[in-house]
């Protein structure tokens, strides 16, 4: 439909995506152009389909929605991204704006904020579910530790990160390999890198990296 919303909806349950097309076709001048239920087959529908808005789930397996939408934003500048998850942590949304997106709600939102939402990004202004706005203005009041830690540069260049969160999900460097398309000698080189940067040198000491970092996101509806 000429002059509508061209939407991409990423999130790894069947169900919520179900939802949401049903939600969004309903509204006036919204038109679902695509699905996808992982990070790395969002990155790869947008490019296909180049929406206008791609709502993001951030707990996705292979490639969560943070390093997804960082991926799109560095292609498709122009795509606007809205977070759409069920993680209201301050360490998220930080996350989540830095790789770039627009907009950060909670899926307890009602139909009539989503519908805004989209509307708003889309025309370039960002939209934050009332409870996200007060926890970023709560953030810059804050003077700790914790925040100081968070705008540290990251150690691990964003392939690394990318090799980082599929051994913290449990797959094998060759799994690793086929799914990034890489040789298995250069997945072993980037898990070696990982281990000497971080000064870690077991998987659970990964894995636990991971978690905190937002590279993995715990997921209780998993």
């Amino acid at each position: 439909m000429e002059g509508s919303v061209k939407i991409l909806i990423a999130d790894d349950h069947t169900i919520v995506r179900q939802g949401l097309k049903a939600l969004l076709e309903a509204q006036p001048g919204f038109q679902v152009i695509g699905e996808a239920e992982n990070g790395r087959e969002a990155v790869k529908k947008a490019q296909e389909l180049v929406p206008d808005v791609i709502i993001m789930d951030i707990a996705m397996p292979i490639l969560n929605g943070l390093e997804a939408t960082r991926q799109i934003k560095r292609m498709l500048p122009d795509v606007k991204v809205l977070a759409l998850t069920m993680h209201n942590d301050e360490e998220y949304v930080f996350q989540i704006l830095k790789s770039g997106a627009s907009g950060y709600l909670v899926k307890e939102t009602a139909a009539n904020e989503l519908i805004t939402a989209v509307q708003s990004v889309k025309s370039g202004n960002p939209f934050f579910s009332p409870l996200i706005s007060r926890k970023i203005m709560e953030s810059y009041l804050k003077d700790d530790e914790e925040k100081k830690a968070r705008m540290e540069p990251d150690k691990l260049t964003n392939r690394e990160k990318e090799v980082l969160q599929l051994i913290a999900e449990g797959y094998t460097n060759n799994e690793i390999a086929n799914l990034m398309n890489i040789s298995v000698k250069t997945v072993e080189t980037h898990r070696a890198h990982i281990m000497s940067k971080l000064d870690i040198h077991d998987v659970a000491g990964l894995i636990k990296y991971a978690i905190r970092k937002g590279l993995v996101v715990l997921d209780a509806g998993r």
